[in-house]
């Protein structure tokens, strides 16, 4: 005997008509498996996509704050140039 496969069992019909219908239910399953399979990997493919084009927006705009800082203002400018 084999055990826990829905393959494994025989049918005592004789004419054939159980094994068909099993077949098929086997058939349905498979592919309802494969589909959700598919699913799940296009959500995780773009949810890392879309988690990684939110990080990569967020770091260009922390660099361009920081650059912001760095660069000395116009009004020091101003400041700087105006005595001379």
């Amino acid at each position: 005997l084999r055990c826990c496969t829905a393959a494994s069992v025989v049918t005592d019909g004789g004419d054939g008509g159980g094994a068909a219908a099993e077949e098929r239910s086997l058939y349905i399953m498979r592919v309802v498996q494969i589909a959700v399979m598919c699913v799940l990997a296009l959500t995780v493919v773009f949810g890392i996509f879309f988690l990684g084009c939110n990080l990569l927006i967020k770091s260009e705009g922390m660099i361009n704050f920081l650059v912001k800082d760095r660069r000395p203002s116009k009004e020091v400018e101003a400041v700087v140039v105006g005595p001379y």
